[in-house]
């Protein structure tokens, strides 16, 4: 047993050698940001092409105020972060678009609850880009119950985030 070990790890130690005695060595280059490829094998090649496999969409070209680093509008994020601020979050993902609050209690009304889900839909800046979902509870007891927040309060919530967005927007510009 103890043989076939090893030779078994002469022969593997015998493929990395070339014909000639010597092994092969690579030197990384700097790769586009200046850094040294990571890689002992140098720069990764693709069937797919330089850009690899695309089946996401990551590729695509950004419109403007998409942001770099986030997969939705990044003035509409920034909106609804800022419009949503006053109640805490649950759960927020900038790849998905969609920020998720927990129950937040008015102190002018302790008897009822408020929710909200927001998703935003597009990597434009438009109206039809973004929903809200407002979920509304209240006191009955010790338990609470599920009730119907007023028609407008979504609606007014969408407003308010897209005039804060439109304004996000137009510090940018002016900064430009």
């Amino acid at each position: 047993m103890l043989v076939s070990a090893l030779a078994a790890l002469l022969a593997l130690g015998g493929c990395a050698a070339k014909g000639d005695g010597e092994t092969q060595t690579y030197y990384p280059e700097k790769n586009q940001y200046g850094n040294y490829d990571p890689s002992p094998t140098g720069p990764r090649q693709s069937i797919f092409g330089a850009g690899g496999l695309n089946l996401l969409g990551g590729n695509q070209k950004k419109d403007e105020g998409s942001g770099g680093g986030i997969g939705v509008n990044s003035f509409l994020w920034r909106a609804t972060l800022d419009t949503v601020s006053f109640m805490p979050l649950v759960s927020a993902d900038p790849f998905g678009g969609v920020i998720i609050t927990d129950w937040y209690t008015p102190q002018q009304t302790p008897a009822e609850r408020f929710k909200v889900n927001v998703y935003i839909l597009d990597r434009a800046l438009r109206a039809d880009g973004i929903r809200v979902a407002v979920f509304r509870q209240v006191r009955q007891g010790d338990n609470w119950a599920d009730q119907a927040p007023a028609p407008n309060t979504a609606v007014s919530m969408e407003n308010a985030i897209l005039q804060r967005a439109r304004e996000f927007r137009m510090e940018a510009e002016a900064r430009r």
